[in-house]
């Protein structure tokens, strides 16, 4: 049985559009670690930012423990718009590879000041999905670390990266701020 990795949060991935499949690196996390939980999406076709969060938000009502989202393109954007509407209780955002606000016409919705929780941007320098200094404009808006993964597309299956041992790195960057970001842990 594997050990549970952060047992004193509740560890939520959120995949983007189309869900995270079999060789999707969130996916390949969750079957080594069965107690994050997932979100899942009635329509994973149609990106829709306030049905989106809504879903995170029934995702992070089951549970009291301070949330540490692990977060994947459109599942960005719908994390950071939970966080922005609802901030209490959630320690940290790990925001990969978001999509650009700018393309789905939600940069509005989005909000321009640091996140009420600790935040890591990993970012490729060749995302189809978010330029690499549009990437920094935002995570410089969110009050994001910034982490360049390289060229790395869209850092999804088609990277091919696996268990994706960087990203595991930048993840517990994010849970050493969040632990030490969250009053209730430090």
């Amino acid at each position: 049985m594997a050990q549970h990795l952060y047992p004193e949060f509740q560890v939520i991935l959120v995949p983007g559009l189309h869900d995270s499949g079999p060789g999707h690196w969130q996916t390949l996390w969750q079957d080594r670690h069965p107690e994050f939980d997932r979100v899942h999406q009635d329509d994973w076709e149609t990106p829709d930012l306030r049905a989106w969060a809504a879903r995170v938000d029934q995702v992070r009502a089951r549970d009291p423990r301070p949330a540490l989202f692990i977060a994947h393109s459109f599942g960005c954007l719908a994390s950071i718009y939970s966080i922005a509407r609802h901030p209490a209780n959630v320690a940290g955002a790990l925001l990969v590879a978001p999509a650009d606000p700018e393309k789905f016409g939600l940069a509005l919705l989005l909000p321009r000041q640091p996140l009420a929780c600790a935040t890591v941007l990993v970012s490729s320098r060749n995302d189809p999905w978010m330029r690499a200094e549009d990437a920094a404009r935002w995570a410089g808006r969110w009050g994001s670390l910034l982490i360049d993964a390289g060229a790395r597309g869209h850092i999804n299956a088609e990277s091919r990266l696996g268990y994706w041992q960087f990203g595991r790195e930048a993840l517990q960057l994010l849970y050493e701020r969040a632990h030490n970001h969250h009053p209730a842990l430090a």
